[in-house]
């Protein structure tokens, strides 16, 4: 197994249990690596391994939301098509916001500063596509922020009732909302 792949394999385990609650022993089952193997390519041991997924999904989110919010075209068009990233990306709100996860407790004080800038960067790239779209910089921001609450809610929502509904509701009507 490649380290990408294993790193792959650790996603759904930070996902699922957290920072803390992702022991060795549950690393260990989700690659099916022995410890011994996690630590030949993890030698930082768990935060190093919690790292590279961070790295992985963060990359994977750019790749699919960001530069979707970056590229050129009518504001409208790059908003539908983020939404439609940001549904497979979170599976219809199935997956977990690694930001979130990554935001409390042990997590937290090992990652604070790259989740604050990953997240400032997400509010950032949604507000230059609504001021493109001829909306006040402040009122754009506020937007942004409130749309990012909103999934980060549905997300819970998801999680708690198992019923993607909550999750599909807000990206369909995110774009009235940001530009309404």
């Amino acid at each position: 197994m490649s380290k990408e792949e294993a790193i792959v394999k650790l996603i759904p385990a930070f996902r699922k249990y957290g920072y803390e609650g992702a022991s060795l022993t549950l690393l260990s089952k989700a690659t099916g690596l022995g410890k011994a193997s996690l630590y030949h390519y993890f030698p930082g041991g768990k935060s190093e391994m919690a790292a590279a997924v961070f790295e992985y999904v963060d990359s994977d989110f750019s790749k699919s939301v960001l530069k979707t919010l970056q590229r050129d075209g009518e504001p409208i068009v790059k908003i539908q098509a983020a939404c439609l990233r940001l549904r497979q990306f979170y599976n219809s709100g199935r997956n977990s916001c690694f930001l979130a996860i990554m935001s409390f407790g042990e997590a937290d004080k090992l990652f604070h500063d790259k989740v604050k800038a990953r997240l400032e960067l997400v509010i950032d790239s949604l507000a230059k596509v609504l001021v493109e779209a001829g909306i006040e910089k402040d009122i754009a921001t506020i937007r942004a922020q409130d749309a990012i609450a909103q999934i980060q809610g549905a997300l819970v929502l998801v999680r708690i009732l198992d019923d993607t509904e909550p999750f599909e509701r807000v990206i369909e009507g995110l774009p009235g909302r940001l530009l309404g």
